[in-house]
């Protein structure tokens, strides 16, 4: 049994190490990150995109286990009016550092400006990142995840974009009403594909709090970080 919530500052450090968990394999990452400390490293990237945007101007949202408030899996959501503050972004630069490196700065802003020109102009909520932890994959939490969000979204009338690199989890996507509309190239070693979701014909009133949804789904770590 697990409860949807937003995160507290408080909860960011717990969601990126959740967060580098799940991205462990993940392709993408793989050109950012590397080496026997790839998973500190990944928790450090997590921290620093966390505390740098999605935590004042996103939306992250978690999913807790009832019984002990262990954080099972989180998704990063940045709204159609989200701005980055300039500022944030600076304070995090030492912590960008320390996970990327320097020569992996330049890297992780060439993968932002390409994800970038994928992205439609209309507005539209953007799922940046969603990951389970090793302990909760099958259990419907990435499912859950998806579609407590995609109901404010709905209710909002709004569309959703997202990448994914994983074929696996794109089915999970297309469930949920994305559809492929680009390959996105230019990235080393893959091929991710830009998906879509239209506004919902029939938005539900409410939104949800709490799922116990157990539809099983892997891991889903398939969004793309954009660090910057």
């Amino acid at each position: 049994m697990f409860t949807i919530a937003p995160a507290s500052p408080a909860d960011l450090e717990e969601a990126a190490a959740v967060l580098a968990t799940a991205f462990r394999q993940d392709t993408v990452t793989s050109t950012l990150v590397s080496g026997s400390d790839r998973e500190r490293r990944l928790a450090l990237l997590f921290e620093a995109m966390l505390c740098s945007g999605a935590a004042s101007s996103g939306r992250v949202d978690l999913a807790r286990r009832d019984s002990d408030g262990v954080v099972l899996g989180v998704a990063v959501w940045e709204p159609p009016d989200a701005r980055h503050s300039v500022l944030d972004q600076v304070r995090q630069l030492p912590r960008f550092a320390r996970a990327l490196g320097l020569r992996g700065l330049p890297r992780a802003m060439r993968l932002q400006r390409t994800l970038a020109l994928h992205r439609p102009a209309e507005p539209h909520w953007y799922l940046a990142q969603i990951g389970v932890g090793d302990g909760a994959r099958g259990a419907g939490v990435g499912g859950a995840l998806l579609e407590s969000r995609l109901r404010a979204i709905d209710a909002a009338g709004l569309p959703a974009y997202l990448e994914s690199s994983n074929e696996r989890n794109r089915a999970l996507y297309r469930r949920s009403g994305f559809r492929s509309i680009a390959s996105i190239m230019g990235i080393p070693g893959v091929t991710p594909a830009a998906m879509w979701r239209e506004v919902a014909r029939s938005a539900p009133a409410s939104t949800v709090s709490a799922s116990t949804d157990r539809r099983g789904s892997a891991a889903v770590d398939a969004g793309l970080p954009s660090p910057a």
